[in-house]
């Protein structure tokens, strides 16, 4: 029960590995604002069993709206009077080639992968608790170069100089910042290309030295794991959860 009576926001909360990051945080004590566009309604959410659904809520937004972030804020303000950690996880994939790309692909990406964390976190800023934690999920196509994968390579990229860049402005505070670098991870945003690429599967699924694709669980475990105590001197790292993919994928 590391996060006892914490109060935490995860985004992109209905599925994947932020799904995966709300069950950790609630079976570990944490009161969670899961926000996902694909919810219904604001209300519990039930996450891990009906014992602890009451210690997570759910919102259905948006977060590319213009009134995103506010409303992030007046619903975290029902958690307590702070948030102590906040995890910016909702992304979309979808990119292709710049060549490829019309303004509506990359306003899209561009829109929902960076501009909205940017926003979210600014306007959380004020109610993010000394001492606290930001955890954002960037990937490794933000760390190297992929074919195909533009709008949301640049996105992630702007994800993790972000992170860096939160070191310089909020330490002062004692606010650490990192972020995990997924590698393929089993999620809707892969399901897709795992089934039907096979260019994809070579390219990611073989070229991992652990040769598996990875879990939700096992990111939300690293992104607990920076929330926690154990990483008390740990900030604006981005740490690759990826069976190893990017160590060697100059050489793969």
């Amino acid at each position: 029960m590391r996060f006892k009576d914490k109060n935490v926001i995860v985004t992109g909360a209905a599925r994947g590995i932020g799904r995966a990051t709300v069950e950790r945080f609630v079976a570990e004590g944490a009161n969670v604002l899961a926000v996902d566009l694909d919810f219904g309604d604001v209300g519990s959410i039930d996450i891990v069993n009906k014992e602890n659904a009451a210690q997570a809520h759910a919102l259905a937004l948006d977060l590319s709206g213009d009134d995103a972030p506010r409303r992030v804020v007046e619903a975290a303000r029902q958690l307590g009077r702070h948030v102590d950690f906040l995890i910016n996880n909702a992304g979309v994939g979808g990119s292709k080639a710049l060549a490829l790309s019309d303004d509506a692909l990359i306003d899209r990406i561009l829109a929902i992968n960076l501009r909205a964390v940017l926003r979210l976190t600014r306007d959380m800023l004020p109610g993010l608790a000394d001492g606290g934690s930001i955890v954002n999920v960037a990937s490794v196509f933000g760390e190297t170069g992929f074919p195909g994968s533009t709008a949301y390579a640049v996105s992630k990229a702007g994800v993790s100089q972000l992170t860096r860049q939160l070191v310089a402005d909020l330490s002062f505070r004692g606010i650490r910042v990192n972020a995990v670098a997924p590698g393929v991870i089993h999620t809707a945003m892969t399901a897709h290309r795992l089934s039907h690429d096979a260019d994809y599967n070579r390219a990611m699924v073989d070229a991992t030295p652990l040769k598996s694709i990875g879990t939700g669980a096992q990111v939300a475990s690293v992104i607990a794991f920076l929330c926690s105590e154990d990483a008390s001197y740990v900030t604006g790292q981005v740490i690759a959860v990826d069976g190893g993919w990017l160590a060697c994928h100059s050489h793969a």
